[in-house]
């Protein structure tokens, strides 16, 4: 573990300074891509102003033979197109592929000055937060990237999932952590094929009734998640970081997948991964505050101006707790109002003109 007085020291010379508070952006959904694929990078100007993020995915559900061409497709990618506020990111492969390497220096060599964030999959532990912090230093100093690329890991591993609190706490550059369903499922071996959300099968169920013990006993699903998310958005709340929630598999259920992604809203995650356009308005809708929420927390700042103090507002007792529930509300709608100025008088947010 570096001391404090080191922890945000470059790790090479000519390294870009870490940065002390990550960059504060709009990230209700991180929208994958895969850049092999001619016809949907076609698409990325048009996307660029429909979601927060566009990540060129390097890893799973690419194919083994396709895995240059999607290196050298997100290349092409961010070099042809001005991202404006929309986050450019990148998931590599993992650090025990043989392609990780040349992802990741290759794509520092080709567009390394306009890329925001690195995913990392299965990451197990700090080591491997380590290993690619020196090695982005390095190629930072070596390509004259004047800030820092960030890196989201994400989590989908028991042992991972053990030593979350030291992965979120690893480096300056840690940008955030993602829940991998699919994968934790499947190392934990839980006994699902669902990419992400319930099961039917995962449930509680009533006392039988005394009177009638053959009548049917009330029942209700289960979240396979709630702890795992739970567990993970402390981690990253401590660390000043973000937590999401990573993929919803079924693309023919938009309800659940609503649930879901609003289930990581309320427990505190900023966003969602989408795989396919249908989910980007799901995630906008489900991660942007709610405008009644909104109004009513600027009724809370205005009356606690200092944040100290109680008040009485519509009837509702106010105190220094509540006034930071009504401040993280009414900063997430101005990130929303940059993104979408529309909404700033559904917000109530015309001040802020």
């Amino acid at each position: 573990m570096r001391p404090p007085a080191h922890f945000y020291a470059p790790l090479a010379a000519g390294a870009p300074q870490p940065y002390r508070q990550p960059p504060v952006r709009l990230e209700r959904m991180i929208h994958f891509i895969p850049p092999h694929v001619e016809k949907v990078r076609a698409k990325v100007p048009q996307l660029i102003g429909k979601v927060d993020v566009i990540l060129g995915n390097l890893e799973d559900a690419i194919p083994a033979d396709a895995k240059e061409a999607a290196r050298e497709g997100f290349i092409r990618m961010a070099q042809d197109n001005d991202f404006g506020n929309t986050g450019l990111w990148v998931r590599i492969n993992a650090l025990n592929s043989p392609w990780v390497l040349d992802d990741v220096m290759e794509i520092m060599a080709g567009c390394g000055k306009k890329l925001d964030v690195i995913m990392l999959p299965k990451v197990e532990g700090a080591w491997d937060i380590h290993y690619l912090d020196r090695l982005l230093a390095q190629l930072e100093a070596r390509h004259g990237i004047d800030k820092p690329v960030m890196i989201h890991a994400i989590l989908e591993t028991p042992l991972g999932v053990s030593n979350v609190e030291e992965i979120a706490t690893a480096s300056p550059r840690m940008h955030g952590i993602s829940l991998g369903p699919a994968d934790l499922a499947a190392s934990r071996g839980m006994k699902t094929t669902r990419v992400g959300g319930g099961h039917p099968g995962y449930r509680v169920i009533a006392d039988p009734d005394p009177d009638n013990p053959q009548a049917p006993r009330a029942s209700a699903q289960q979240d396979l998640w709630h702890y795992t998310i739970a567990r993970m958005v402390d981690a990253c709340r401590a660390a000043g970081i973000s937590p999401f929630y990573g993929p919803f598999g079924d693309f023919s259920d938009p309800e659940a997948c609503e649930v879901q992604f609003r289930n990581a809203f309320l427990l505190g995650c900023v966003g969602a991964w989408t795989l396919h356009p249908s989910q980007i308005d799901i995630a906008r809708r489900v991660f942007s505050p709610d405008p009644e929420e909104v109004r009513f927390a600027l009724k809370i700042l205005k009356a606690m101006p200092d944040g100290t103090g109680a008040v009485m507002v519509d009837g509702k007792m106010q105190d220094d707790a509540t006034w930071k529930q009504a401040k993280v509300l009414v900063d997430l709608a101005r990130l929303v109002v940059e993104k979408e100025p529309e909404k700033k008088a559904l917000y109530g947010l015309e001040e802020d003109a």
